[in-house]
């Protein structure tokens, strides 16, 4: 992953462009029927079940669009809820409140969404040494929340993106003339550029391990799309040599057999895209 300062970098961009294009030259609707000086306070309420996410940022949401507005927290991040919880309040300015409003709304409820569907899946791991772990399978333009929202869900961040950690693949292995081919092009590329950054390789097979196997310097190897005994063989093949992740397909009703055939990492592209948001509703009070 990338440093915090880079990620905070992400966050900043997040927000000033969510911003611009939710307000444009104007929020026209409580400009023209709220006076400027006006102040009030609302509260964010828990209209479902889950794990809340999204508290931090909403924080630096108000304070980019307000300074002066203040937050009084109740749950915090990675906390569960239920119906009817109230999450903070927010006062100060009423026309700023409402500017902040969906951002807040659309962010939260998304994370929230991400961090329960993540925190069910880390709990089907309980037990094992697995962990499981998100990809780059993102909402373009706001990565850095949903990466976020998996680790508030108790899930591992994979790569953040293409550029922070080296992850060839099948394709990367086809047009590269092979696993050995890719692998030493690869290395001699990041030694030339003075790069220090991990490796991780795809295999399709046993065969492309033992091939991956007989190269150094590789940090992890994908086994995707194996069945359950071919991922124990695997597994066994690879030993202490280099960490491992099962992908492709896996889902809660086989998460736990994959982890049980003893591969430290289980990717899953669903944590992130496949979600449905948390009811939540920002009323005034």
């Amino acid at each position: 992953m990338i440093s915090e300062a880079q990620f905070q970098h992400e966050l900043d961009l997040i927000i000033k462009n969510a911003i611009r294009e939710d307000i444009g030259d104007g929020d026209h609707t409580s400009l023209s029927c709220i006076p400027a000086d006006a102040e009030g306070k609302a509260k964010l309420l828990v209209k479902d079940d889950g794990i809340i996410a999204g508290v931090e940022f909403t924080k630096q949401v108000f304070k980019y669009v307000d300074a002066a507005l203040k937050v009084e927290t109740f749950i915090n991040d990675g906390e569960k809820v239920k119906y009817g919880d109230v999450v903070f309040h927010v006062s100060g300015k009423s026309q700023s409140i409402l500017m902040a409003e969906r951002l807040v709304l659309n962010a939260m409820q998304r994370m929230s969404a991400i961090a329960t569907k993540t925190a069910f899946f880390a709990d089907l791991l309980k037990g094992t040494k697995t962990k499981v772990l998100d990809t780059r399978k993102t909402t373009p333009g706001i990565r850095a929340l949903e990466k976020w929202a998996v680790k508030i869900g108790g899930g591992e961040n994979h790569r953040f993106a293409l550029y922070d950690m080296v992850m060839i693949k099948d394709n990367h292995i086809d047009f590269a003339g092979g696993i050995t081919a890719a692998i030493t092009k690869t290395k001699k590329y990041l030694t030339e550029k003075g790069l220090d950054i991990k490796i991780i390789v795809e295999a399709r097979s046993l065969e492309e391990i033992k091939e991956i196997l007989s190269n150094e310097g590789i940090y992890r190897i994908l086994i995707d799309n194996f069945n359950y005994e071919d991922t124990k063989k695997a597994v066994a093949l690879i030993g202490d040599t280099c960490l491992t992740e099962s992908s492709g397909g896996i889902n809660e009703e086989t998460i736990r057999k994959y982890a049980e055939c003893g591969v430290d990492f289980i990717s899953s592209g669903a944590l992130t895209h496949s979600v449905y948001n948390l009811d939540l509703s920002l009323k005034a009070i």
